[in-house]
């Protein structure tokens, strides 16, 4: 099982695949929730636990994440990063293969274009893996794609033997 992480202090998505060859199913996904009335080491403390346990539920073996973005906003970025640090920290507990993605390899990967819409990473989503629909949200929609790219390329390492 691979699991995709879209991490943010807010929201962070999630989404587990099943890779048998090129073949990918779904498996799960959701967000992560948290609250600006709780405390800022409770939130890390909340995405922490979360993985962890997502990550023991469907037994997973890899994860797949965002790389950090850096924005226009500095205390934005610092809270994405915690955010991202709460989640790796919970991936390498558990004893997952990290591997971390810019978001254009990712939007590449899923739709064969690095600069593509919000739109239609969750359209391209649904489409590999077979969905009844769009996932239900932004956030799933990148993690189930992080955990895409990640399958892509267990099966197709690029020159060098490198992921």
């Amino acid at each position: 099982m691979i699991l995709g992480l879209d991490p943010g202090i807010a929201s962070t998505g999630y989404g587990v695949v099943e890779a048998h060859g090129s073949r990918l199913r779904f498996v799960a996904s959701g967000v992560v929730r948290t609250s600006p009335r709780q405390a800022h080491a409770e939130r890390l403390t909340v995405i922490h636990a979360a993985v962890t346990e997502i990550a023991r539920e469907h037994e997973a073996v890899a994860a797949a994440i965002e790389e950090l973005y850096v924005g226009p906003d500095p205390r934005g970025t610092l809270l994405l990063a915690q955010a991202r640090g709460a989640a790796l920290a919970a991936c390498g507990g558990a004893g997952l293969d990290v591997s971390e993605y810019p978001v254009a390899t990712i939007k590449n990967a899923v739709c064969g274009y690095g600069r593509a819409s919000k739109e239609q990473v969750g359209r391209m989503v649904r489409a590999i893996l077979a969905l009844p629909a769009d996932p239900r949200s932004e956030h799933e929609a990148d993690a189930l794609a992080a955990a895409i790219c990640q399958a892509h390329r267990v099966r197709a390492p690029v020159a060098g033997g490198r992921r």
